[in-house]
């Protein structure tokens, strides 16, 4: 697929570990950590966002980050096309399946 426009990989989470996350990385690693697993996968097929849940900008990403205290999600939370991909501690596979699905391939 020759897309010009990167497909936007939103990585929800606030400096702060979440209660249940405690020995994981932190939101703003795991962004990282993705950023650079989805770049070598798809190139410059992805970009990788990442939101401060209490200090977004936009107001899609506002109203987004209220839903993740409203709804005590697990952050960090991985969001691609609107659609809450994995929580948590994500996992690469779910995330490079949607991505897949949506019509990326993985360069050789």
């Amino acid at each position: 697929m020759n897309n010009t426009k990167p497909i936007q990989v939103f990585v929800y989470g606030a400096e702060q570990v979440c209660a249940s996350c405690v020995n994981l990385p932190s939101s703003q690693e795991t962004a990282t950590w993705l950023q650079s697993a989805l770049k070598r996968k798809f190139s410059e097929q992805v970009e990788v966002v990442y939101v401060d849940i209490f200090a977004p900008k936009g107001e899609k990403e506002k109203n987004f980050s209220k839903r993740v205290i409203d709804e005590d999600l697990w952050y960090p939370v991985v969001v691609i096309d609107d659609e809450v991909i994995d929580e948590g501690n994500p996992k690469l596979k779910k995330i490079t399946q949607k991505l897949t699905e949506l019509g990326l391939e993985p360069v050789a």
